[in-house]
């Protein structure tokens, strides 16, 4: 085994899924960058990894001809998608060359899908067990999710119709809203006649000038068609969707919703619709309009606390799991802690169902989006099929078995912290587990 040092400059972003280059067994340590610290609870994180990673909170320094240096990195691009070789060959090379590497960039730089199940087991240690935050902000969530709880079951929806998401998926001339007894069209102003009944595009000329800009300025130049994006399931439900989806499923407006938003693009226009149909709605500020989340100007605590509080609900209802790490890794976190109900709509599939209706072809619409809801999994064990990620279902390779037909799965004993812990010390008197020496290489990286 090679014994180096490992930093990954880690921000404070809601990404729990950003330690994929852990895995590599010749990386001991961790430099933890500050921002990191600002919402994760580092004690804990660096006490969860100690039988599989060496962390540390600094780089250490080296020392030559009596003199003590810092340590340089040298810097390294990884390939996206990286696999565990190009870690054990490449990295390493450069690391004995140099003496310290720094990864940048560092999201998305190991494959998903790895042949040993024990690197897919070290991905959930990380992102289910290492990966905690701070105890005040585990407090709040739970005083909003008791508050919540105490009149009765509650359902989580991250609402991700942001001017972001809607930019960056192409979704920018809107598909036509009916007035209907579920529509609250009334503020928009462009009007169409099709099918004999009155359409509205559901972007006004100018929300459609500030998301073709906010494209412009953010995202490489690339030809996108709504219509087609929305039928390969590509746009975010917009919030009357979302409503239509819960009332064919027979949720009524007792229903409890905790949403978990940014900045709603179009504001209470788009909220008005789902508003009519659940009117029973909160988010942390409305529960707990505590000094943390309103001093929090970056948004880091009250996404962490909307995390929690999605993760603890009774469902959850993610609006858009393409390129959102903040769904995603609730969909496998939920599953990984006892298959938590959820309901993941196949946006694809829903799509001709909202094109007919909002062309007034309304008959069976209700039948139609039971049946697309009632083919998915509800957050049940299932085979993960591609392009399903790793991150949103960990199964099987995170459950261990009782009776495993591969010894591998089996269930560990009860006492396995001490037999690990036993090793650890046995390994740490063996002289494996000592500070780095002047001889050690470093690989830093960056989140």
């Amino acid at each position: 085994m090679f014994f180096g040092v490992v930093g990954f400059k880690l921000r404070g972003e809601m990404i729990h899924y950003c330690l994929d280059n852990v895995l590599t067994s010749w990386v001991i340590q961790l430099y933890i960058w500050n921002g990191f610290q600002g919402i994760y609870d580092v004690d804990h994180f660096i006490a969860a990894l100690r039988f599989d990673v060496r962390i540390v909170e600094r780089i250490p320094e080296t020392r030559k001809n009596g003199k003590i240096k810092k340590m340089k990195a040298h810097q390294l691009r990884p390939p996206r998608d990286a696999s565990i070789s190009w870690y054990t060959t490449v990295a390493l090379e450069k690391m004995k060359e140099h003496g310290a590497i720094y990864l940048t960039p560092f999201s998305h730089r190991l494959e998903e899908e790895i042949d040993n199940p024990e690197y897919q087991r070290l991905r959930c240690r990380v992102n289910y067990h290492a990966l905690r935050f701070k105890p005040q902000i585990m407090k709040l969530s739970n005083s909003i999710v008791n508050k919540l709880r105490a009149q009765g079951h509650f359902m989580s929806i991250h609402l991700r119709f942001e001017m972001d998401m809607l930019a960056f998926a192409g979704c920018i001339v809107g598909a036509l809203a009916l007035f209907s007894p579920y529509t609250l069209v009334d503020h928009l102003t462009h009007q169409a006649i099709a099918c004999g009944l009155v359409c509205l595009d559901i972007f006004t000329p100018e929300e459609q000038r500030i998301l073709k800009k906010y494209r412009e300025e953010n995202f490489a130049a690339k030809k996108l068609v709504y219509e087609e994006r929305r039928a390969i399931g590509k746009c975010p439900l917009t919030p009357e969707e979302v409503g239509l989806v819960l009332h064919s499923l027979g949720f009524d407006n007792s229903t409890k919703i905790y949403l978990a938003a940014g900045e709603l693009f179009g504001g209470e226009r788009f909220m008005k619709p789902f508003r009519a149909l659940f009117p029973r709605l909160e988010n942390h500020s409305s529960v707990e309009p505590a000094e943390e989340l309103l001093g929090n100007s970056q948004g880091l605590v009250g996404s962490a606390v909307d995390y929690m509080v999605c993760l603890l609900s009774d469902i959850f209802m993610p609006t858009y799991d393409g390129p959102s790490n903040f769904a995603n890794n609730l969909l496998g976190h939920r599953l990984y802690y006892g298959f938590r109900t959820t309901l993941r709509p196949d946006r694809k599939a829903l799509a001709p169902i909202f094109t007919d209706r909002e062309k007034g072809r309304l008959g069976g619409f209700e039948e139609a989006i039971r049946r697309v809801m009632l083919d998915t999994n509800f957050g049940g064990p299932h085979k993960r099929i591609p392009p399903e990620s790793f991150y949103t279902n960990s199964w099987p390779e995170c459950f261990c078995q009782i009776s495993p037909k591969n010894p591998a799965d089996k269930c560990p004993p009860e006492n396995v912290l001490q037999i690990l812990n036993d090793r650890l010390e046995s390994e740490m008197g063996n002289g494996f587990g000592s500070t780095a020496t002047p001889n050690s290489t470093a690989l830093t990286g960056e989140k």
